[in-house]
Formats: C-alpha cells, sequence, structure tokens
C-alpha cells in the first residue's frame, strides 16, 4: 500500500497536468492507496480555492474516490458524514472538525453561522463561545 500526497489526488481528479496525470491513473490502477485525512482536507481546499469547483462536484470525486477497491481512508463512515455534511452546507474543514470532535461534550466556536449550520445537521453538540 502507498500513501498518496495531495498533488497526487489533484492531477487524479483534474487532469491539467498531462504528465502527472498519466502518473497519477498509472499509480492508482496498480497500487493500493491509501488517502490520509490531511490529504482530504488539502485536497478538497485545492480544488476548491485554485480550481473553483463546487461543493457537489468535490463530494462527487471524493465518493468516487472511496469506492475505489484498493483506496483506504483512516475512517470510511466518518468520511462520508463529512462529504454528506459538506453537501448539505457545512464547509469541508468545519465538518472535519465537528465530525473529528465525537466523543467531546461540545465543539466550541466563535463561528455564528457554523453554530447554526451544525445545529442543523451535527450528531455533535456545537456550540458558540460567548466574548
Amino acid at each position: 500500500m502507498v500513501a498518496v500526497d495531495t498533488n497526487v489526488l489533484v492531477r487524479l481528479l483534474v487532469g491539467d497536468d498531462p504528465a502527472q496525470s498519466a502518473a497519477s491513473r498509472a499509480l492508482f490502477a496498480a497500487s493500493s492507496i491509501h488517502i490520509a485525512d490531511t490529504v482530504w482536507l488539502e485536497t478538497e481546499w485545492a480544488l476548491r480555492a485554485a480550481y473553483g469547483l463546487r461543493p457537489a462536484d468535490i463530494c462527487e470525486a471524493f465518493r468516487r474516490l472511496c469506492g475505489l477497491g484498493n483506496v483506504a481512508v483512516n475512517d470510511a463512515s466518518r468520511l462520508a458524514q463529512i462529504i454528506t455534511w459538506h453537501e448539505a452546507g457545512l464547509d469541508f474543514a468545519d465538518a472535519f472538525h465537528v465530525a473529528t470532535s465525537r466523543g467531546a461534550a461540545a465543539f466550541v466556536t466563535f463561528d455564528v453561522a457554523l453554530v447554526k449550520r451544525a445545529k442543523k445537521l451535527a450528531e455533535v453538540r456545537v456550540e458558540g463561545l460567548e466574548t
């Protein structure tokens, strides 16, 4: 099994560099692949910020990747929840933060918008911190 960096995933998904995209496709075709949590987080940021992809397109791409039989992730059910919450309006990073906070008494933030969105979605209690 090999673990891949963000740039390998981006080349695979975007195909903007012919040589690197071909190398990424060949790697995914020939190897068992591990994608770390931090790589998912950085890949979403790159696809959104650098390539202007919409959340729905990013989520669809991530689901396709997770559906490959040779791809392993740290926690498949948690990643599926993050993708679902992102599709429902939570920022991807915020969804990741909340999902990885399961077991805590609460996830506390100054982000009022996050509190409002997460209360509708999260199984984790999300609370605003008053100043």
